[in-house]
């Protein structure tokens, strides 16, 4: 059964064309679509190759190791450092009261050394009485 041909056909086709909706407005829209896509792709895996995979593993890892209470104005803190071989590092060493306060604050200079994991102490002296100390955060020098 054949169709006669519509008489607004070419109104449609007019229509069509005004508002975009041609065959070439699709394949453009189309390609911008791919483009846009292959373009986020590249991006990403860009992003995840740079971040993730070619940034170097954890370097320094430190532990609470316990504190002593020496009097109202000194807690011995001791820690260890894991390390490579050969990296200096310096540790902030705090104390802290019952109501979590800083009362006291030393820097203190890891020297490089031949060891991975070495273990410290060190006295802080207090403003006021500490009840505990520990290791704030240590770093690559």
């Amino acid at each position: 059964m054949s169709h006669p041909e519509s008489p607004l056909a070419p109104e449609s086709a007019e229509l069509a064309a005004r508002y975009g909706h041609t065959p070439s407005a699709k394949r453009r829209t189309r390609w911008a679509v791919v483009a846009s896509a292959l373009a986020f792709v590249a991006v990403f895996t860009a992003w995840v190759v740079w971040g993730g995979l070619l940034s170097p593993a954890a370097q320094l890892e430190t532990d609470d190791i316990g504190h002593t209470i020496l009097s109202d104005s000194e807690v011995s803190v001791s820690w260890t450092v894991n390390v490579e071989p050969g990296t200096a590092t310096k540790c902030a060493v705090q104390a802290l009261n019952s109501t979590f306060a800083i009362v006291g604050w030393v820097i203190v200079d890891v020297a490089a050394s031949t060891e991975r994991t070495r273990t410290f102490t060190k006295t802080v002296r207090t403003t006021e009485l500490a009840v505990t100390g520990l290791i704030y955060r240590c770093w690559l020098t």
